[in-house]
């Protein structure tokens, strides 16, 4: 995998057995099935610890705090302490809220700090080294979330990941193929290297340990003292050494001024079933909601899955709110976000009239007056006995974030400013031609595609879900959901499931290998659409989820299904549903 690559975790908890599989293209084993929680991780370690603390009486919070800190241990790739994320949660009165996480921009940072002296940008000045990295924020929201609506100590949660990093844990193929795929970004920084890697400069091999000696102490030095550890003592010390000692940014008051934002999520309802999603910062809600309601005004079901109908006012209704998402959206304490009129089912309306039901419509139209993002995230879900669900994405951005550990600390740092908009109309890591709504300011946060997502029917908890991919993490999601509403699959066939992809510009519809079949393509190519296969499996993203009552609608609807189905997507080679 290319070190250039972003990747995603998603994990959904329920109470559920391993589950992994090699390819997203076989047939797709059975969910994993539990009664009283479930947990679902990219890393099957990740998914024990979060099991455990559903045990011993934790809630869904809890376990989702546990998760986060042990997949900075298990999942160095994408989880972390040193990135950036979001928690979508829905308490069991059926209330919900959303915790934004996410880095900030440096206080030095400007919007031209990745030009240079022609205007031009500077290549991988956003993505490699201490000048990418935003100010980390999941040890404060993790904090965040425990303290306020989880029940269980710091210590005793951070206790398993310490353990993990000071006692090492056996690697597995997914973990050793993760590894290999980030070796040489690794290599160029002598204090990753030196976790990651072995001293001849070789990965580890499957069935040996990963040691993460400096992590163990930062993550106990968080249990006994708290956020104060990282923001205010030692850890942020060694983080701005580094950081001014090679070209960085980011300075002491960076740290101590970053707080949590607490905010209302984004809301819709799709066909009786209602919505939960993340708001800007993100974009992930948002859009998914404006997708939605488009494809709502049509008979999805009856035009059929994968069929050139469906897939055609999918493709349209992705290509208009992307332009959405590219040019109106950014950080809510920089730019005015227009969330109620891109969630307005009126909205929705008017651009299924601009749909020409036999033709491709053209991206370069749409292009706003004026305007001149395997990708490296995570996602987890949960839900507990008592139905507190849990939806969490976070993030280095790319895959091991920047690349660069701050020496002592043992906490990789994210490469997240590449989100921003180093110039209007130039594409980002993730190929996203975004506008000055998203530029670099000091303080800012980078829009997100970041997607953590719950699902309810009838005031009752129905599906989370979530994925990462980058820009692709929208519709990953997006088409998760609809393969549950809309085509029947069970939890697991929806996950599995080969996507496409559009985001606006360039405009052309990516498609995973099989997803579309030859005739289709022949059909949508003559309405004018020009399909790409992509076969590079590992930017897809690895979408957890879990049902809720079944392990398909038709399941839940005949009253004999698991109250819990979870499932970890087959790409993913190293995760696992657990559930009890």
């Amino acid at each position: 995998m290319p070190s250039s690559r972003l990747k995603i975790l998603s994990i959904t908890v329920l109470v559920a057995s391993s589950l992994t599989a090699p390819t997203a293209h076989a047939a797709s084993p059975e969910p994993v099935k539990a009664e009283h929680g479930m947990v679902v991780t990219a890393q099957h370690l990740a998914s024990d610890v979060g099991v455990a603390v559903l045990k011993s009486g934790g809630n869904a919070v809890d376990a989702a705090v546990a998760v986060g800190y042990a997949l900075a241990v298990t999942y160095p790739t994408a989880g972390n302490i040193g990135g950036g994320g979001f928690m979508t949660i829905r308490f069991k009165d059926g209330t919900t809220t959303f915790l934004d996480f996410r880095e900030r921009a440096p206080q030095a940072a400007t919007k031209t700090m990745y030009l240079d002296d022609k205007g031009n940008i500077v290549k991988g000045a956003s993505t490699q080294g201490y000048l990418a990295v935003g100010v980390p924020g999941p040890v404060l929201g993790f904090e965040y979330a425990r303290s306020r609506y989880g029940t269980k100590p710091l210590a005793d949660l951070i206790a398993p990941a310490i353990a993990l990093a000071k006692d090492g844990f056996a690697l597995e193929q997914g973990d050793v193929d993760s590894l290999e795929g980030g070796a040489e970004r690794l290599a160029r920084d002598p204090a990753a290297a030196a976790i990651f890697l072995k001293p001849d400069g070789k990965t580890f091999a499957v069935g040996e340990k990963l040691v993460q000696a400096d992590l163990a102490k930062s993550l106990s030095s968080i249990a006994e003292k708290g956020p104060d550890a990282f923001y205010k003592g030692a850890i942020a010390d060694q983080i701005v050494k580094a950081s001014t000692e090679k070209g960085g940014i980011l300075a002491k008051a960076d740290f101590e001024r970053y707080a949590v934002r607490e905010l209302e999520p984004v809301k819709c309802n799709y066909r009786g079933y209602d919505i939960v999603s993340s708001p800007p910062p993100s974009s992930g809600g948002v859009i998914i909601c404006e997708i939605l309601n488009v494809l709502e005004g049509y008979p999805l079901s009856y035009m059929g899955y994968g069929s050139a109908e469906a897939v055609h006012v999918m493709i349209e209704a992705m290509r208009h709110a992307y332009v959405d998402r590219n040019t109106s959206l950014g950080d809510p304490d920089f730019v005015e976000n227009p969330v109620a009129k891109l969630t307005d089912k009126a909205y929705a309306k008017e651009i299924r009239g601009k749909i020409d039901p036999f033709r491709a419509g053209v991206s370069a139209a749409l292009m706003p007056k004026g305007f001149g993002e395997s990708k490296e995230t995570t996602h987890y879900s949960i839900i507990d006995d008592e139905g507190n669900a849990v939806a969490v994405t976070y993030t280095l951005n790319g895959s091991f974030g920047a690349g660069v550990v701050a020496p002592g600390t043992g906490i990789l740092l994210n490469n997240e400013m590449d989100d921003f908009t180093s110039k209007p109309g130039v594409p980002n890591l993730y190929g996203l031609i975004q506008g000055e709504a998203n530029a670099i300011a000091p303080g800012k946060t980078p829009l997100s595609s970041m997607s953590p997502t719950i699902v309810s029917k009838d005031g009752k908890p129905f599906m989370v879900i979530g994925s990462p991919g980058g820009a692709r993490i929208i519709t990953i999601t997006l088409e998760a959901i609809l393969n549950v509403i809309d085509h029947g699959m069970n939890i697991q066939e929806a996950v599995d499931a080969p996507r496409i992809h559009h985001q606006w510009l360039p405009d052309r519809v990516f498609m995973e290998p099989y997803a579309l079949s030859p005739d289709t393509r022949k059909l949508l190519a003559a309405m004018g659409h020009e399909v790409q296969i992509d076969e590079s499996w590992t930017i897809w993203g690895q979408a957890t989820g879990i049902l809720v009552g079944g392990e398909s609608l038709s399941d839940i609807e005949a009253g004999g299904g698991a109250r819990y189905n979870g499932a970890v997507d087959s790409r993913i080679g190293a995760g696992a549903a657990r559930g009890y």
